[in-house]
């Protein structure tokens, strides 16, 4: 189970999740070209380890567990692995979350894409 950044990091980008995490899996981070024009904080959920270090620092309650994620930001998982995928890191990822929510097919954009 991996974890998730969800609306309240939009427009916010508090970059303490990112210090905080051990495998460097929250993107993008201060110093990468497209820190500026994204509007939010990212979660790879193939590298993250569930640690759960980056939810205590938040200063807006934007990251969840997967598995605790409110139905109202449930895109977010999308959005998240959208982001990861659009560079090429992480194609199978929408099968993955798709099972674990008990879906039949992934509601990802970037599968239709293929």
């Amino acid at each position: 189970m991996a974890y998730v950044i969800a609306e309240p990091c939009i427009g916010t980008k508090d970059t303490a999740c990112v210090d905080v995490c051990p495998v460097d899996c929250i993107h993008p981070r201060k110093d990468e070209p497209t820190y500026e024009s994204e509007t939010q904080l990212y979660i790879n959920p193939v590298e993250c380890i569930d640690c759960g270090a980056c939810v205590p620092v938040c200063p807006v309650t934007a990251i969840f567990a997967l598995d605790d994620l409110p139905e109202k930001w449930g895109n977010f998982t999308a959005i998240n692995a959208d982001w990861y995928a659009k560079k090429g890191i992480i194609p199978f990822i929408a099968a993955l979350v798709a099972e674990r929510r008990g879906l039949k097919a992934p509601p990802f954009s970037f599968l239709a894409a293929q």
